[in-house]
């Protein structure tokens, strides 16, 4: 779960940092015998952390929140869902090509329909005709493809201002961005596009907000919820469980012990 759980930033700024993250990593690497890294997919986390505090208390506080809520209160909610929908709507084409790569053609054509209807019928998107006849819209990004065939999220992330990502995120991001329309629409327009995103993403993540507040670690809280919302969409809503081997190990000893004392007990009984 990033910031916004489904996050389309501004690339360049989270590629610089990225570069900048990967470069500090490698000047703060402890040595060896020394204390090692407590999460694997975190290896970053000595940089992270203050990148966190500032996105969270800082940026988001004073900025992307009180925008978000005068965004929500002045501006009329029929508008707002119309400029959302015409944002999402220049997502279509990508979901359709990355459906196609992972052979969902399912929701491959109904991205197509979708697409089709609503930027016609639905005036460029304003609407969502499409709907209407059980199209759902399904967002899928270039980083669910790497996901699909086994590519990791390598490390996690914290961009500053924009909140939780992975590097395989990043580089999703940045293949999606050069898909038609979204490679020809200019800077302006483009910004646009991600603002109204953002804005209403950061709306909708207000209902999570105590979430995050209450919790012991808002920073682990955050990371923890980021990963699972990554696996969920890479299976489409039907992860896999997974089985720690380590631990259904230690808790079959731990079940062994008990069997023993058992046998032990009944023994004691009677022999008395």
């Amino acid at each position: 779960m990033n910031f916004s759980i489904s996050q389309q930033n501004n690339h360049y700024i989270s590629v610089f940092f990225i570069a900048i993250l990967l470069l500090l990593s490698g000047c703060a690497t402890t040595p060896k015998g020394e204390e090692s890294i407590s999460d694997p997919k975190d290896p970053l986390e000595s940089i992270n952390r203050p990148f966190w505090t500032f996105t969270w208390e800082y940026t988001d506080k004073y900025v992307t929140k009180p925008a978000s809520q005068a965004y929500v209160d002045y501006v009329n909610e029929d508008l707002r869902g119309g400029m959302y929908n015409m944002a999402l709507n220049l997502n279509e084409p990508s979901a359709i090509i990355n459906s196609l790569l992972q052979l969902e053609f399912s929701d491959a054509a109904k991205s197509t329909g979708r697409f089709l209807l609503n930027s016609t019928i639905g005036l460029l998107g304003f609407f969502d005709p499409a709907s209407d006849f059980g199209w759902a819209r399904k967002q899928e990004e270039f980083g669910e493809v790497l996901g699909k065939y086994g590519v990791g999220d390598g490390p996690y992330i914290v961009v500053p201002a924009l909140g939780p990502s992975s590097v395989r995120e990043e580089v999703g991001d940045y293949v999606d961005k050069y898909y038609w329309p979204l490679a020809v629409i200019d800077f302006w327009p483009n910004l646009l596009r991600l603002s109204i995103v953002g804005l209403e993403q950061r709306a909708a993540l207000s209902s999570q907000e105590q979430l995050i507040n209450e919790s012991v670690d808002s920073y682990e809280f955050l990371k923890n919820a980021y990963f699972q919302n990554m696996r969920y969409k890479v299976y489409d809503g039907n992860p896999p469980i997974e089985v720690n081997e380590a631990e259904e190990a230690e808790l079959d000893s731990y079940l062994d012990e008990l069997d023993e004392l058992d046998e032990l007990d009944e023994l004691d009984d009677i022999e008395e």
